[in-house]
């Protein structure tokens, strides 16, 4: 069993950064990709960035492309979403995922890929 705990989230102004960090235990070395999603109050729950365990190939939501980067350290068993100039509709609950399998069809944007939740870190970003 998989356990995924976020941390770093917080309250920042427009324009600027924070790093949210969540550390992997248990099972670790069945993972295939970890990802990050975000929940805004009143909206469902949105893909923000994913990162393959193995090789570190990345993807990200057009909406954070070139603001956010997904980065991960396999020997701590650790993913980070650097997250630079900010915006107040970034303000949301960040949840970190993860998943030891995809299936034929899924891609790595799509919750039903992963099986494992963290509690999520709120990230309040004001104008």
């Amino acid at each position: 069993q998989v356990q995924l705990v976020e941390s770093g989230g917080g309250l920042v102004q427009a324009g600027g950064s924070l790093r949210l960090s969540c550390v992997a235990s248990g099972g670790t070395f069945n993972m295939y990709i970890m990802g990050w999603f975000r929940q805004a109050p009143g909206k469902e729950r949105a893909f923000v960035a994913a990162i393959r365990w193995s090789g570190g190939s990345t993807e990200y939501a057009d909406s954070v492309k070139g603001r956010f980067t997904i980065s991960k350290d396999n020997d701590k068993n650790m993913v980070y979403l650097q997250m630079n100039s900010l915006k107040p509709e970034d303000t949301a609950v960040y949840y970190c995922a993860a998943s030891t399998r995809i299936r034929l069809g899924e891609r790595v944007y799509e919750e039903r890929v992963y099986e494992y939740w963290g509690q999520g870190t709120q990230v309040t970003v004001s104008s």
